[in-house]
């Protein structure tokens, strides 16, 4: 197995298909008990290592208790189907690999519903742990995450249950598109942090391309071009086989979807987000786990807990700076002495024994 892959978007227009978001999104999570920004932490020695001016983290492990940025999405979808659908009892459906899960029980459960989470065998036991805290039903299903978005879907249409994914599929798009509109709370706030200073690239790592879409949604709406750059695991890159097939269609990944960085261990791409990120994102590198180990320990030296898909977009800047072979790439993208660049790490310590293998120490207790 080759430790990267990469691959030009030969169909970037630099004007993506998108839709306004709604001027809500924002002031919603602000009604959410405990809600806060989280921090946006420059890292100036780190920059100075990746060649690069300016390299400012996101840091979300402290994201509402919940050690990762996915309840931004849910919480906010779930409130808009309550306000289309009614507020009568719900029963919410979700397939995960393990922090999208986690943030559908919290919201569920923070408005008195029930949550049905379904899992793919070989998720870790603290992830599984961390979803049952919040009060929901943890079905665990053989195969893939691919296999748990199937079963969930087909399980909540026989029992009258609603299904809170943030893949799309044909005749389901409602949720889907709620739920990025609910990331772009993240770049709202990285925005005024930044206090009039603007990223020239932003680094997105990406599983379905929910994250990595709400990012060229909000870059196209505020009328800002960085260049947007992906990053995936080399064994689950549906978004990099897809820029790379013949019309730009969306592939499956041939890798076997099990890299350490579970929560981007996806499959098809959303047939939402992938109109909006074949339109945004200018390249694709796919990378092995030993580049998300690395992030990991060097974001904590930094002093950031960073789980293995957190860490996921950093290690595809050690990727591009370490790899002889995408000098040129790098080159291209522009990512040289003078770019300005946005990581966000998505997730805290959502595996503590995972967590402790690969940095060495304790991590702090989540959230």
């Amino acid at each position: 197995m080759p430790r990267f892959r990469y691959d030009e978007n030969l169909f970037y227009e630099d004007s993506p298909t998108f839709w306004p978001g709604p001027d809500d999104v924002e002031a919603f999570h602000r009604t959410l008990p405990g809600f806060a920004p989280t921090p946006l932490r420059s890292l100036p020695a780190l920059a100075r290592e990746l060649g690069v001016a300016e390299l400012w983290v996101k840091d979300e492990a402290t994201r509402l208790g919940l050690a990762a940025f996915k309840v931004l999405g849910a919480s906010y979808a779930i409130h808009r189907h309550r306000l289309h659908h009614g507020t009568g009892p719900t029963t919410f459906a979700s397939a995960t690999d393990g922090n999208h899960g986690r943030a559908v029980a919290w919201s569920a459960r923070r408005l008195g519903q029930k949550a049905v989470i379904y899992v793919p065998r070989g998720t870790v036991p603290a992830r599984i742990d961390a979803i049952r805290a919040e009060g929901a039903q943890v079905i665990v299903v053989e195969g893939t995450y691919d296999d748990a978005v199937r079963r969930s879907a087909k399980e909540a249409a026989e029992n009258g249950w609603t299904v809170v994914s943030d893949t799309s599929w044909a005749g389901y798009k409602e949720i889907p598109q709620w739920i990025m509109e609910g990331y772009t709370t993240l770049f709202r706030e990285v925005t005024r942090q930044l206090a009039g200073a603007e990223p020239t690239h932003v680094v997105l790592q990406a599983g379905v391309g929910a994250f990595a879409g709400a990012g060229g949604l909000f870059y196209a709406r505020e009328g800002r071009r960085p260049v947007l750059v992906c990053v995936e695991p080399i064994e689950a890159d549906g978004l990099r086989a897809s820029v790379a097939a013949p019309g730009g269609i969306r592939r499956l990944p041939a890798g076997s979807q099990r890299s350490i960085m579970a929560g981007l261990n996806c499959g098809m791409p959303s047939l939402l987000a992938w109109p909006v990120i074949r339109g945004s994102f200018r390249g694709f590198l796919a990378i092995d786990d030993e580049y998300a180990r690395a992030a990991m320990r060097r974001l904590a030296a930094e002093g950031i807990v960073s789980g293995e898909s957190g860490a996921a977009g950093v290690a595809g800047l050690l990727a591009f700076a370490g790899e002889p072979e995408l000098a040129a790439a790098r080159a291209k993208l522009g990512l040289d002495a003078g770019a300005r660049v946005l990581a966000v790490s998505t997730e805290g310590a959502t595996d503590p024994a995972g967590w402790r293998a690969i940095v060495g120490t304790e991590p702090p207790v989540a959230g």
